[in-house]
C-alpha cells in the first residue's frame, strides 16, 4: 500500500495534464523511515518524449543532494502515458531498478476509467497495490 499526503494526487495530474503530449516525471520523498510520501519534486523529463521519460542527470543529482540534506529518501517516482493506460510498459518495468520504491503511472488519456495507479516492480514482478490518501 502506498500512502500519500493529501492533495498529491492531484498535482500529479494537473502537471501530467499540463506537460500533454509529452511524458511529465517526478518523484515523490518521504522523511527516512516514515510511511507517507509527502513531498512532490517535479522534475524536467530530458527525454522530451510523448512515449518515454528519463531524469536529467544533473538535477537527478542535485535532488538526491536535496534528499540526503533533509534526510528524506525517494519513495514514489511517477511519471505519465499520453497515449495508455496506467499500467507499467516492458521498458518501464525494465527500468524499474529499486523494489522499495512505489512506481505510479498517470494517464492522460481522457476515455480512461483509473487515471492514476500505483505498482510495486520487484524482479520484474508488478503488482498494483492500493494508494491511501492521508491528511
Amino acid at each position: 500500500m502506498l500512502k500519500l499526503r493529501a492533495g498529491l494526487l492531484e498535482a500529479m495530474l494537473e502537471q501530467a495534464h499540463r506537460d500533454h503530449p509529452l511524458e511529465t516525471c517526478g518523484i515523490i520523498a518521504a522523511p527516512v523511515g516514515e510511511p507517507t510520501a509527502e513531498r512532490l519534486v517535479a522534475m524536467d523529463n530530458a527525454a522530451r518524449s510523448e512515449t518515454f521519460f528519463s531524469f536529467a542527470p544533473k538535477q537527478q543529482l542535485a535532488v538526491w543532494r536535496e534528499l540526503d540534506e533533509r534526510d528524506e529518501e525517494c519513495r514514489v517516482i511517477y511519471h505519465s502515458h499520453t497515449a495508455s493506460v496506467a499500467y507499467p510498459s516492458a521498458e518501464d518495468v525494465s527500468y524499474a531498478g529499486d523494489p522499495s520504491v512505489h512506481y505510479v503511472i498517470v494517464s492522460t488519456l481522457p476515455e480512461v476509467e483509473v487515471a492514476v495507479r500505483s505498482f510495486r516492480i520487484v524482479q520484474r514482478k508488478v503488482t498494483e497495490e492500493v494508494i491511501y490518501i492521508v491528511n
